[in-house]
Parts: C-alpha cells; sequence; structure tokens
C-alpha cells in the first residue's frame, strides 16, 4: 500500500509540475487524500441505498426468511459458541484483544503507533454507529432475545465494530514480517471471527440481517478509509520534499 501510494504521490508531482511552474510539496496528497474521501463517500452511498431499502417488503421477506432458517438450527452447542464470539464483539471482548495486542506491538514489533491506531479505528466506527442508529431508528426484531441489548438495530454495532476493528487487524497483520503460515492463521482466524460475529447477532435474535450487513458495509468503509489516512500520513513523513519544506 505504502508503494502504491508513493507512486501514486510521484505521478502526481511529475503531472503538476508539467502543468505549473510552481505549486505547494503537498498538493499531491492533499489530491490523495480528496481521492479517499471520494471512496468514502462512494461506500456511504451503498450504504445510504440500503438504509432506503429497510422499509420494503422484499428486504423484510429476506429478513424474515434468513432469520427463520438461522433460529431453526439452534442447539446448545451453537447458542455457547455464538454467546462467547458475541462478547469477543462487546466491549470487554475489545479490551482483552486490545491488551493482547498491545504487548504484542511494544516487546514484538516496538511500536506505539499500531496501538494508536487501532484505538482510532475503533473509536471512529463506535462513535458513528451510534450517530447512525439515532439516525435510522429501527426497533430489534419482535423475536426471543437470547442476549440484553438496549441500543436500536440499524446498523448492527457489533458486526460493525467487529469488521473495522479486526478487519483493520487483519491488514496490520498482513504487513507484519512474521511467519507466513502463522500470518495466514492469523488472517482465517480473523475473518473468521468477523463473520461470526455477525452471523451470532442474527442467531441471537437481537438484530436482522439487514442490520448486520448495514454493519459490515460501515464498518469496511473505516477500515479502507484509515487504510489509506495513515499511509498516506507515513508517505508525507518520509517524503524529503514535505519534511525540509
Amino acid at each position: 500500500m505504502i508503494k502504491n501510494i508513493t507512486l501514486l504521490i510521484r505521478k502526481l508531482r511529475s503531472f503538476l509540475k508539467e502543468k505549473f511552474k510552481q505549486y505547494d510539496v503537498t498538493l499531491p496528497y492533499i489530491i490523495t487524500f480528496v481521492v479517499a474521501l471520494v471512496v468514502v463517500v462512494g461506500g456511504i452511498n451503498l450504504f445510504i441505498e440500503l438504509t432506503e431499502t429497510l422499509k420494503s417488503e422484499l428486504l423484510a421477506d429476506y429478513d424474515q426468511q434468513i432469520t427463520q432458517y438461522v433460529l431453526s438450527h439452534r442447539s446448545p452447542a451453537l447458542t455457547k459458541y455464538f454467546i462467547f464470539v458475541t462478547h469477543l464483539g462487546d466491549v470487554y471482548g475489545y479490551l482483552i484483544v486490545v491488551g493482547i495486542f498491545t504487548v504484542v506491538s511494544i516487546f514484538v514489533f516496538k511500536r506505539w503507533k499500531y496501538i494508536i491506531q487501532i484505538f482510532l479505528v475503533l473509536a471512529l466506527s463506535a462513535l458513528s454507529n451510534l450517530i447512525l442508529k439515532r439516525f435510522v431508528d429501527r426497533a430489534r426484531p419482535g423475536i426471543e432475545h437470547m442476549v440484553s441489548v438496549e441500543t436500536l438495530s440499524y446498523p448492527s454495532g457489533h458486526a460493525m465494530s467487529a469488521m473495522a476493528f479486526y478487519g483493520f487487524l487483519m491488514y496490520l497483520f498482513y504487513r507484519f514480517k512474521i511467519n507466513v503460515f502463522l500470518k495466514t492463521g492469523i488472517i482465517v482466524l480473523l475473518g473468521i471471527l468477523i463473520l461470526s460475529i455477525g452471523f451470532s447477532r442474527i442467531y441471537l435474535g437481537v438484530h436482522f440481517p439487514s442490520d448486520v450487513a448495514g454493519g459490515y458495509i460501515a464498518g469496511f468503509i473505516w477500515v479502507v478509509f484509515c487504510v489509506l489516512l495513515f499511509n498516506l500520513i507515513e508517505v508525507f513523513r518520509r517524503d524529503p520534499q514535505t519534511t525540509t519544506a
């Protein structure tokens, strides 16, 4: 990602040199940031499109059919598993994972920036989820809830935070220079965890499938934006032209 952004900055810089005799050396970064915002806006538009269909009969039918199919497979073993993974997508679960990741970042990779980045991604996701829930104002499913819930339904906060938090962790581990089998195993495990957390919310009766889908979309938007932003900052800091400007 850093190599691609660096190449993009160089191409933009060459283009600007051809078109303008003088320009601000930070201009290529501003343009790239605007492009990142366009990507985010595109994702938000997709999210809004899904939001606008919440009241359609077709989506309601899909929600009901999928929910009934999932509930028909309830069993004591699955219930224990999904209650466990849904807690990994809650406050205490994130505190444990963040604590473990903090130890790894400090003592293995010796980088504080990863801790700051993961906290920022999680905070942005949680804050925006609260705003979106208030904006959409959708009630929870009127079926048995196997865990206690207090907030509104759409989008699923668990699915959104799981995609943002664990999705960003997947990206970080992809970048880490560690054993390829260990890296692949961790990424696959995190991917399964993301899917399991979202699926658990349907299984436990506290969310519609469309709530989970909306949460995944919104969470993925934050992953893409934060990855672009953090890498752009990294390239900016390494750029000799900006450090001497």
